[in-house]
């Protein structure tokens, strides 16, 4: 093996790097983050008042945490189903914070993602 291609084996990303540059992409879009933050509060406002969520177990309109909880649950497109909506005005507002979620969580992964491959450059991992 020639010299390059010996310092290319031994090269490592520097998790250090790649954190630091994760950090920096994220503050960068943080007017976009802030937004989509904020729109999240929106919609769980609109889901304690208009969107009828109810507990399950119990059967009984939820609390605000509760509410917060489904809201937060269903942008993170888990859905555990123990509160629901049961309005149809609620139902678009669940939709709507799926859609949300998934939207948070592609800006978050691509930034991620760019913040490893501008690490790997760094590191002589990856071309120009």
């Amino acid at each position: 093996m020639n010299d390059a291609a010996k310092e290319a084996v031994s090269a490592r990303i520097q998790p250090q790097e790649a954190i630091a540059e994760f950090a920096k992409i994220l503050w960068h879009l943080r007017a976009i983050l802030v937004m989509l933050g904020i729109l999240f509060f929106i919609l769980s406002v609109a889901m304690y008042y208009v969107g009828g969520a109810v507990d399950v177990a119990t059967r009984t309109p939820s609390s605000p945490g509760q509410t917060f909880y489904f809201c937060a649950v269903t942008a993170l497109t888990i859905g555990y189903g123990d509160v629901v909506p049961t309005t149809a005005s609620g139902r678009i507002v669940a939709i709507s914070l799926g859609l949300l979620g998934v939207l948070i969580t592609g800006v978050v992964t691509a930034s991620a993602v760019y913040a490893i491959q501008v690490a790997a450059h760094r590191a002589g991992l990856r071309p120009h």
